[in-house]
């Protein structure tokens, strides 16, 4: 029988999340294990299109999407690191009548909660912006902060400052027993027994089976989100660009290299590790670049894949306490928009371990907001 290895914190799973929940943890003494089936960043927080996004966020996420953009800006700095992180701005195009009324009706809500950070665009100032915008563009909405990072790096990067503050990351280790065992956790994977008081799930797709071995259950499904990247291009557009009712996310690296993206969902065999493309969807999401950017009937695709994610039925995360166990805590099924939050989830996380509060609203995030109520 392995010898026990004990710790304060348990974290499993080592995408941006579980690695930003070990490094402010450590930062604050406390000791951190990371349990990772494969490798630091091998599923959605290595592969997805790196959007820094505070721009169409959903009300409940719009204060840690707040706090966590303000912290992008100086994350080189904090954790020591090239994240990659290029503030560009984020517009998203408005084609038609219809979606200028939806950015209105968007605008009201936005300023009657008191956020300002969203302005809109009419065509001569998307233009401005976007020479190489189709014609029947009408207009959009543009967030100055924003931008992208490269996910592998910054993901590294948070891996590396906990390290340094003394977390110990465990790779290759997938988890196949939880317990509670008096007043700590006991972990078994496929090398090694862990103990801990505390235990995070940040399993990302995986997240729905390491809460039902925690005791809750949870509603997740998952899906391999794609992504295409051009070869080198010659430079038209500096902003990163998204459309509010089309799937569309899109990005021009420094080299020229286009990102296109938009949701679009392949084939995902969570139990073997794999994905595979579904060339259809790839097909429509090259035909909305070209659509938005005629300019792209010129781009050839270089490469194409996909990640793994998990997705929660209203698009929002699981982030809080575990309803059902004692020091328990979830962060996972960020529904293909976490990556921007995992500077501030990485806090949520340590406040509730060290404190048993975060200053922010969880109540959305729940792991039980869709049980039935009893009457």
């Amino acid at each position: 029988m392995s010898a026990i290895t004990t710790s304060d914190v348990l974290v499993i799973g080592g995408g941006i999340q579980g690695a930003s929940a070990a490094y402010h943890l450590a930062q604050r003494g406390v000791s951190v294990q990371v349990l990772e089936k494969d490798t630091v960043s091998r599923h959605a927080s290595g592969v997805n299109a790196g959007g820094v996004r505070l721009l169409g966020r959903h009300i409940a996420e719009v204060a840690m999407s707040k706090e966590a953009m303000q912290r992008w800006h100086q994350l080189d700095d904090e954790l020591d690191a090239d994240t990659g992180f290029r503030a560009r701005a984020l517009i998203n195009i408005a084609a038609d009548e219809a979606d200028l009324n939806t950015l209105a009706q968007r605008e009201q809500q936005m300023h009657g909660l008191g956020y300002f950070h969203e302005v809109r665009l009419n065509q001569q100032e998307l233009r401005e912006r976007l020479p190489f915008v189709a014609d029947h563009c009408v207009g959009g909405v543009v967030s100055e902060q924003d931008g992208y990072a490269i996910p592998f790096h910054s993901t590294h990067a948070f891996r590396r400052a906990a390290q340094r503050h003394g977390a110990l990351f465990n790779e290759g280790e997938q988890v196949e027993q939880i317990r509670r065992v008096g007043n700590s956790w006991m972990v078994t994977t496929s090398a090694g027994r862990y103990q801990a008081e505390h235990l995070l799930n940040c399993a990302g797709a995986w997240g729905d089976l390491i809460s039902v071995m925690i005791g809750d259950n949870v509603p997740m499904s998952y899906s391999a989100p794609m992504l295409m990247i051009t070869a080198r291009m010659p430079h038209f557009a500096t902003p990163v660009v998204g459309a509010v009712s089309r799937p569309l996310s899109f990005k021009q690296f420094e080299n020229g290299t286009v990102l296109i993206g938009g949701g679009a969902k392949g084939f995902a065999d969570r139990a073997n590790n794999r994905t595979r493309l579904d060339y259809k969807l790839i097909a429509n999401g090259a035909k909305n670049a070209i659509d938005f950017f005629p300019i792209m009937k010129t781009a050839s695709i270089n490469r194409m894949w996909s990640g793994l994610e998990g997705y929660m039925p209203d698009n929002l995360p699981v982030l809080g306490k575990s309803p059902r166990a004692e020091n328990a805590y979830h962060a996972f099924a960020f529904s293909a928009h976490g990556f921007q939050l995992g500077p501030v989830i990485g806090e949520v996380l340590a406040d509730l371990v060290t404190t048993g509060e975060s200053r922010f609203d969880l109540d959305p995030f729940r792991i039980n907001r869709y049980d039935r109520k009893v009457l």
